[in-house]
């Protein structure tokens, strides 16, 4: 009797430590969860597939090999009507990396400077930088976008009475006019020594920072620099005869001629997106340095540094490990920002894919290539920052 009695209450108490475990509800929840979402996506699947039996769409990338049938105004790489769907949208891809990275280093050059602004001592520079701040961050893009291709861009005199600038650039409402290069035989040595240049100048920067943590000596590292990027390849240019001539755009009586043009629609974007974007990277800058102990900026100015070399070189590079990681969101939301081109007609990835869903229905297919396309550049963009942000990161010695 004792044994029995004994045997039961162990037998449920082993039951009941089963049921409560942490672990077996975890396994059992998670288990759950893919199973819904197994059967969700089957669904999905399913579904999509009969809709597209019943609207007689075949599905597939197939398309891409068909004959585009349409123009692009803006384009990097040569394009006509009978290029295909596949070349068009490397025009949008290649369109959006152009606005994405020139953006990116606008809007960084701006921000640092705003930034740095809001903390001046100068009073009208320091309400200047917020007011700044205070309107882009508190604006939609697509407003700013509006703003300027609308409100600025439009209201250019036409192109017969374009705005001449030096260097035989014309500013009118069809854009931005500039001298077209035009690179002769033998340019190709240029290039290569220009390549060999910055190799070079990161090798020297490489050891210059290594030379200063070594011994504390500090190298003419932008002097040299400039002086390979810039000497080597003007030596080499020159000695292989200057092959170099400019295509010049020359006035008429109704259209510019000549020369290369930067659309509106691609300087509307550009500027709505660099400016909207750099008021957000002011005050990341302007919290980065808020974040370096003050302690910091009195011990350089009790060494008798200066406060512009105190502020380059003592505060700035400590505040970048606190502004990095927020500055990559702000550059992912800047190339995510830039598919609102469609709505000035600027020929990005979106655009044409729009374009190309509308003529061939492949509308789950082109959706695909967007959401491939934003999240391989959005991943790259992140790698790239945090590889920087670890090469930022303090190390102790």
């Amino acid at each position: 009797m004792a044994i029995g009695v004994t045997n039961a209450p162990e037998k449920s108490k082993s039951s009941g430590s089963i049921i409560n475990d942490p672990q077996v509800r975890g396994i059992f929840y998670q288990a759950v969860t893919i199973i819904i979402l197994a059967v969700l996506i089957y669904w999905i699947v399913d579904n999509t597939v009969e809709n597209l039996k019943r609207a007689n769409i075949a599905s597939g990338y197939g398309f891409v090999r068909s004959r585009a049938g349409f123009d692009v105004g803006q384009s990097l790489i040569a394009f006509t009507s009978d290029s295909t769907y596949g070349r068009a949208l490397v025009v949008g891809f290649v369109n959006t990396l152009l606005v994405a990275i020139t953006g990116i280093i606008t809007a960084t050059v701006i921000g640092f400077i705003v930034g740095i602004g809001r903390l001046s001592h100068n009073w009208i520079i320091a309400k200047l930088s917020l007011a700044y701040v205070e309107v882009f961050r508190n604006i939609p893009p697509l407003l700013v976008i509006f703003f300027w291709y609308s409100g600025v861009l439009a209201i250019l005199p036409q192109a017969r009475e374009a705005l001449a600038l030096p260097f035989d650039i014309f500013v009118s409402n069809r854009g931005v006019a500039f001298p077209k290069p035009m690179f002769g035989e033998g340019s190709h040595y240029t290039l290569i020594a220009l390549i060999i240049s910055i190799i070079a100048s990161v090798v020297f920067a490489r050891y210059a920072r290594q030379q200063q943590m070594a011994t504390g000596q500090r190298l003419p590292v932008l002097w040299i620099v400039l002086g390979l990027v810039i000497g080597i390849p003007l030596v080499t240019f020159l000695a292989s005869g200057a092959p170099l001539a400019f295509d010049v755009p020359v006035a008429g009586k109704f259209n510019l001629t000549g020369g290369s043009v930067v659309g509106p629609e691609f300087m509307s974007l550009f500027l709505a997106l660099s400016f909207y974007t750099a008021a957000f990277i002011a005050e990341i800058v302007r919290a980065g340095i808020r974040g370096v102990s003050k302690g910091q900026t009195e011990a350089a100015h009790a060494l008798g540094i200066r406060p512009r070399l105190t502020t380059r070189l003592v505060v700035v590079p400590q505040a970048m490990r606190i502004i990095i990681p927020p500055l990559t969101s702000q550059y992912l939301n800047l190339t995510k920002n830039s598919s609102l081109a469609v709505a000035v007609g600027y020929a990005d990835l979106v655009a044409v894919g729009g374009t190309i869903l509308n003529q061939t229905g492949q509308a789950i297919e082109v959706v695909s290539i967007w959401l491939i396309v934003y999240l391989s550049l959005s991943l790259a963009t992140s790698a790239f920052m945090n590889w920087y942000n670890a090469r930022m990161a303090l190390v102790e010695r």
